[in-house]
């Protein structure tokens, strides 16, 4: 045998048995990695030392970072290039202390949160929150009424890692619209992060003290909203504690408006006009009857749906001697001119007038028997 021979076969051996030794090194590595606490691996980082101290805090602090953000081979090629720009970043110590989520990371987060949470995932399928940017800006009935602009992604499509020009065409009243990326055509346009903040501060739920079950009710902590709003324009979560409860007036008369921090979340998007007057803009704030409740008070959280609001809190017949959810208002008659959101007696009574209380006028908007 040549020596050219000889070392032609130690290469075809020694090649294979580093590749092994490589492989074996690499999945020890990647094993251990998304299996140690998040202390030892990706909150050693600086670059993510905020994240990680409000993680420490958070309700999913028991949870290990990859549950929600994935591995570096959870998506491919994609999530190993991702990762690996990360490394190198690291490596070459550039200032990336403010790191975001793309609009395609928050998607992946979401998909991830409908492992533990898929009750709340089906209802937020059925509801109107789950909507896709084509069924938000390829709206012909919309885009003919109200022509797109910026402010359009402040609500759908908050993650949007574009603009409304980079995002649908033309931007006028005429149409016909495409999106410059059919891409975005399926993307929900408010996903779980639109609301929720996963590092938000909270305390993991525990079971009572089975030994002293009278005590149950007493040991619950009050604990905080876990709400919060995503300011596209600042890339910043607000809580929904830090957020202003609404001023709202109906003509010169202020309107009684809930308490409920969770309803400060709403009204960011379902807002009134920059004057605060009732029944503008998006505004669905309760009056009339229903004057003073919360959103939540008749709509579940994640699907929205409210059908069984009114048998909630109404008795089966009411002071009229009728079936509330047969009374002719929005929740009984999609047609019917008295909306659900801010039905008055006096719409139904005509023949009641407006009386005067200690405090202000009673109109036709929210008078009460």
């Amino acid at each position: 045998m040549t020596v050219k021979k000889k070392i032609f076969r130690k290469i075809l051996i020694i090649i294979p048995l580093l590749i092994l030794l490589v492989l074996i090194a690499f999945g020890s590595f990647y094993t251990y990695w998304n299996s140690a606490p998040p202390s030892r691996t990706c909150a050693s980082c600086h670059e993510i030392e905020g994240a990680v101290n409000m993680f420490a805090e958070s309700y999913h602090r028991n949870l290990r970072c990859t549950e929600c953000h994935g591995t570096a081979i959870s998506n491919g090629i994609h999530s190993l290039k991702e990762k690996g720009s990360m490394i190198v970043k690291h490596a070459k110590n550039e200032n990336t202390e403010d790191i975001r989520l793309n609009e395609d990371q928050v998607l992946a987060v979401t998909d991830n949160c409908a492992r533990c949470h898929a009750d709340e995932k089906a209802k937020w399928l059925s509801g109107g929150h789950s909507a896709r940017y084509q069924d938000i800006f390829l709206n012909e009935k919309h885009n003919r009424t109200e022509q797109l602009n910026f402010d359009c992604l402040r609500c759908h499509g908050m993650f949007a890692d574009i603009d409304i020009n980079g995002l649908v065409e033309p931007l006028d009243k005429k149409g016909p619209w495409k999106f410059k990326d059919n891409k975005m055509a399926s993307h929900p346009v408010i996903p779980c992060l639109a609301c929720h903040q996963v590092h938000a501060k909270g305390s993991p739920r525990m079971s009572p003290n089975y030994s002293n079950p009278k005590d149950a009710f007493y040991q619950r902590k009050v604990t905080n909203s876990k709400v919060s709003f995503y300011n596209r324009q600042d890339q910043t979560k607000v809580p929904a504690e830090d957020l202003p409860k609404l001023k709202l007036w109906e003509g010169e008369l202020p309107v009684e408006v809930s308490d409920d921090v969770q309803m400060r979340n709403c009204i960011q998007c379902h807002a009134p006009n920059a004057r605060h007057q009732a029944g503008t803009g998006d505004d669905l704030t309760p009056r009339g009857v229903h004057e003073g409740l919360s959103c939540i008070d008749c709509h579940e959280l994640h699907s929205n749906d409210a059908r069984h609001s009114c048998s909630n809190c109404h008795p089966a017949v009411s002071n009229c001697n009728l079936d509330v959810t047969k009374m002719n208002t929005s929740y009984f008659d999609s047609k019917s001119p008295n909306n659900i959101h801010w039905v008055a007696c006096i719409d139904c009574h005509p023949e009641r007038k407006a009386r005067k209380t200690k405090n202000k006028i009673v109109t036709s908007k929210n008078y009460r028997f």
